[in-house]
């Protein structure tokens, strides 16, 4: 007979979540088990950025962390309402029509709520090299970084 899964405690969006992931779960998996389907699932290698999420509020690929790995780390997703950054980021999206398909937008909605302010596009294109965007062309999504850095906070 086999020993159970260990718990894993984690923040997730702020809220203190107990998670048993099967072995060998991914963050992504265990996110979308849970009901947080807002974080997309794309390529399964870290090359398209789908599924960034924030892991102790860095940027990271969902689909190459194991959940076990993951004890007592916060995670923050696209569905986190309480992050102003990614509130802001979300509304600049929104209205400079920097998504089309949405694949690729919550990945890089959460990695561009990180890129420091008052970033050139040359600065915003670096930060935003490991998020793939097959739709835009990608100069709505640097008008909408900038747009959010620009706003107060909400």
């Amino acid at each position: 007979m086999t020993a159970p899964n260990p718990t894993v405690t984690l923040q997730v969006n702020g809220t203190r979540v107990e998670w048993q992931p099967r072995n060998g779960a991914t963050l992504i998996e265990a996110l979308r088990d849970h009901g947080l389907t807002g974080t997309k699932a794309g390529c399964s290698v870290g090359e398209c950025g789908s599924c960034t999420v924030l892991v102790d509020d860095r940027p990271t690929p969902a689909c190459l962390v194991l959940v076990a790995e993951l004890d007592g780390a916060r995670i923050t997703t696209i569905e986190d309402v309480a992050d102003r950054r990614i509130a802001r980021m979300k509304s600049a999206f929104i209205s400079n029509g920097a998504l089309q398909c949405g694949a690729c937008t919550p990945g890089m909605i959460i990695a561009a709520s990180r890129i420091p302010s008052g970033a050139s596009p040359e600065e915003i294109r670096a930060a935003l090299a490991g998020n793939i965007c097959r739709c835009t062309g990608y100069a709505s999504i640097i008008r909408a970084v900038q747009d959010a850095q620009a706003r107060p906070d909400a």
